[in-house]
């Protein structure tokens, strides 16, 4: 019999495990990596990663709250005001700093997602249940205008919030199925470098939007497009120096990427407890 506390500590473990994967995934153009800071002056690794550990406890009581339960506007707004907590979080060890607002939304609603299900499920089934979470309202979010609620105004494109709404179908039908051929094709490496680029190529990047309009938009994709349909992953260096001196941060489509390697993990896991009960029987 699976004990929750111990299951939601381990997707959570996962969680933190995707997100500091994704920060390492070295290089990428724009963003924070084992390199550079990309186009963040406010920001490096070490405190990427301080901000992705510091959301363990997020994670674990966002699964606790939806273990074995089913998705209700109450358990939105459960891990709605567990999200928010975990902001606070981790304002206070990145002084001020957002580094993880988007990945909190996201891995957070895929975890509760995950802990509904018990972890008997697989990716598709996880952005589903997820979605339906999504689409609840939560009566208790504070207004607010962030960069990403300005850019969805000024271009009329959908953020993260409608991306989840609609079971991440940026995650199920662009950055999964090129996750899994690369991963036969060519690597693990590989395969979260050529997500990325796929997720850029196709996603209205909120974070793209806001510091280069639709013009930088616009350039990002084209840029990813190219790299993806050439395949040289050597690119990426000077695509790094580009989105620098033009100031452009692929930051949501960073955060799809982290979700993407959780729906993974996830999934190996599901994987290894069907073999060890293959093995037992």
């Amino acid at each position: 019999m699976q004990d929750a506390h111990i299951f939601s500590s381990t997707l959570a473990d996962l969680a933190v495990a995707s997100l500091v994967e994704e920060v390492s995934l070295t290089p990428k153009p724009g963003l924070v990596d084992l390199n550079d800071q990309g186009s963040h002056n406010d920001l490096d690794y070490a405190t990427m990663v301080k901000s992705a550990n510091c959301l363990h406890e997020t994670f674990s009581k966002m699964a606790m709250a939806a273990y074995g339960e089913r998705p209700s506007q109450s358990l939105r707004e459960k891990i709605g005001e567990i999200g928010r907590e975990g902001e606070n979080t981790m304002f206070q060890v990145t002084n001020g700093v957002n580094t993880h607002k988007g990945a909190i939304w996201s891995l957070g609603l895929l975890t509760a997602s995950a802990a509904i299900h018990k972890g008997e499920c697989d990716e598709l089934a996880l952005c589903f249940t997820a979605g339906e979470i999504a689409r609840f309202d939560d009566r208790y979010i504070p207004p607010q205008l962030t960069n990403g609620i300005k850019a969805i105004n000024k271009y009329g494109v959908n953020g993260a919030k409608v991306e989840a709404q609609l079971a991440f179908p940026h995650i199920r039908t662009v950055s999964m199925p090129i996750f899994k051929t690369s991963l036969i094709q060519y690597n693990y490496e590989v395969a979260k470098f050529r997500s990325f680029l796929a997720l850029m190529a196709n996603l209205d990047d909120t974070c793209l939007l806001h510091r280069g309009g639709i013009e930088g938009l616009d350039y990002a994709k084209q840029y990813a497009t190219t790299v993806l349909e050439s395949g040289n992953l050597d690119e990426l260096e000077s695509m790094n120096e580009e989105f620098i001196w033009r100031n452009l941060s692929p930051g949501g489509s960073a955060d799809l990427l982290a979700a993407t390697i959780y729906l993974y993990k996830i999934s190996q896991m599901r994987l290894s407890k069907d073999m060890e009960l293959a093995t037992i029987h």
